[in-house]
């Protein structure tokens, strides 16, 4: 089987490479090979790999920049979408995309089902919003894949982050009134690999398990990292961004577990893995 990956350089397509490597053939097509914006260059090039799967990796992901350059975030993750299952269909290739809890309006207290209302309350998430359109209303043949709170080696994440922070104050500020679901991108590759192994097409929500907010996230974050420093929680109200974020984008895995037979662990136990990882890579480099 041979799997294209679109933006394997990004902090979730190196994860994606890494683990597919081990089972499939492998085509890596970072922006420099393919322009997703460009529907001749996505026709010219899938047809000259002709791929059994794509995975969609590539996307505009800075989402208060996405405030100011709306057009440009809707031309990547939406028409960039576009263009990508319009040619899979055309070719016979299945489509993996990874989309964002950002496309729902976080105005509910429970977490988010596959097929509730979509409201993104953002330039970024509308830009998402408008990928999983063209995806759905183009190419049957697609898992859309929704993930939250991303982490990992190779790509700025909220983890990182605090951990910078924490080495340059003595005191970190963080919101606790915005909920949602950590995911390492290392276990969102690996269950990207096995729905690719069910063919079954469809909606899922993948991320680690367990609610949590920005500043119990923060303080675990320091506790496993066993920096001792003072996390203050603030309401959103009182940390100002041009992008507004919604309170509550959790995500409910349904039907993963039915899918695939697991679900992800813990995102505490993800966290500590992750640690290790940056550990050790910090030490070989």
């Amino acid at each position: 089987m041979i799997i294209a990956i679109t933006g394997p350089n990004g902090l979730l397509g190196r994860e994606v490479v890494k683990v597919f490597k081990k089972e499939c053939d492998v085509v890596e097509l970072p922006h420099d090979i393919l322009d997703i914006t460009d529907l001749n260059q996505v026709r010219e090039v899938l047809s000259s790999y002709m791929p059994t799967v794509l995975v969609n990796c590539a996307a505009y992901t800075a989402v208060d920049r996405a405030e100011e350059e709306p057009e440009k975030a809707n031309l990547v993750n939406g028409l960039g979408v576009r263009n990508i299952a319009l040619t899979c269909r055309k070719l016979d290739i299945s489509l993996v995309h990874i989309s964002t809890d950002y496309v729902f309006n976080g105005n509910i207290d429970t977490p988010w089902r596959i097929f509730d209302a979509r409201d993104p309350i953002n330039a970024y998430g509308y830009s998402k919003y408008l990928g999983e359109r063209y995806l759905e209303t183009i190419n049957p043949e697609y898992f859309l894949v929704r993930t939250s709170w991303l982490f990992g080696i190779g790509g700025p994440n909220f983890v990182s982050a605090i951990l910078r922070a924490a080495l340059k104050k003595g005191e970190l500020r963080v919101v606790n009134d915005q909920f949602g679901c950590p995911t390492y991108a290392l276990d969102l590759a690996c269950f990207l690999l096995k729905l690719v192994k069910t063919g079954a097409y469809g909606v899922y929500h993948v991320t680690n398990q367990g609610i949590t907010n920005w500043y119990e996230f923060a303080k675990e974050i320091l506790r496993q990292a066993g920096i001792d420093i003072p996390v203050v929680a603030i309401s959103s109200d009182e940390y100002t961004r041009p992008a507004k974020r919604p309170k509550n984008s959790a995500l409910d895995p349904f039907p993963l577990k039915e899918t695939v037979g697991i679900l992800p662990p813990s995102w505490q136990d993800a966290l500590s893995r992750f640690l290790s990882e940056a550990l050790i890579k910090e030490c070989l480099d």
